[in-house]
């Protein structure tokens, strides 16, 4: 977990066709059957085209095949997209992104054993404080230092829950919009014109056990949201923090 605390680590379709039967013809009549070929050609590749369409359609509608990570050692599991791919050196403990959208990740953060004697979530105060913390956390990792950049974030929801596992678990839901001047450097301010960079909702599900902070954290971009929350609700709902073996 980053709130303002030290982190201690960071799935073919082969389809064969019969020949085109062409009955004999006089060679002084190629034409006879020169159009049903190219209207049976035709007819195939719009049955190709229709069948392809078909598979896409249903692919990318389909729910992602979630597969389980589980860390023994730091204590904690989740469910992520089977697809996504491991970064390493990411600066968080684990670190999973969309091959395709790579604005989307999923990663988690611990808080340092040594600095930080965690018994409940609750000592984060409410779901709406812990909220105002994980935000300013965010805002914090993404200052910069160019010139007419601005943010802006707002609290979309805080809820908390207590899962199978008896633990009870903060979930705190914020959008952030980058903002930049095409023309950092102008002198003109005509010349300077604000453009948004990225707009970006990100979840986070915080949960306490060895004295320790956990945050999942889940980063989509907003257009993408609307479409995949309630995969995304899911990843959420598989979080567990695990005590450790002594």
């Amino acid at each position: 977990m980053a709130i303002a605390f030290p982190i201690q680590r960071f799935h073919y379709v082969s389809t064969s066709y019969p020949p085109l039967c062409i009955s004999a013809q006089s060679h002084s009549q190629p034409k006879a059957f020169a159009l049903p070929r190219r209207k049976a050609l035709s007819s195939l590749s719009l049955s190709l085209l229709l069948s392809s369409t078909h598979i896409l359609s249903a692919a990318s509608s389909a729910s992602p095949v979630l597969r389980e990570y589980v860390d023994s050692f730091d204590g904690y599991s989740f469910s992520y997209p089977s697809n996504w791919i491991q970064v390493r050196g990411a600066g968080a403990d684990i670190f999973f992104r969309d091959p395709y959208i790579l604005d989307e990740n999923i990663s988690v953060e611990i808080s340092s054993p040594s600095s930080s004697r965690y018994k409940t979530v609750q000592d984060l105060g409410s779901p709406q404080q812990a909220a105002t913390k994980v935000l300013k956390q965010y805002l914090t990792e993404f200052m910069s230092t160019r010139l007419g950049v601005r943010r802006e974030s707002s609290i979309l929801s805080t809820s908390s829950r207590v899962a199978d596992d008896g633990k009870l678990y903060y979930q705190v839901e914020v959008n952030i919009k980058s903002y930049a001047n095409n023309n950092e450097l102008a002198v003109m301010p005509q010349e300077r014109v604000v453009r948004m960079e990225w707009d970006r909702r990100y979840l986070s599900v915080l949960g306490v056990e060895n004295n320790q902070l956990y945050e999942l954290r889940l980063q989509v971009p907003e257009n993408v949201f609307a479409e995949e929350q309630n995969d995304l609700r899911q990843i959420m709902d598989s979080f567990r923090v695990n005590k450790i073996a002594a």
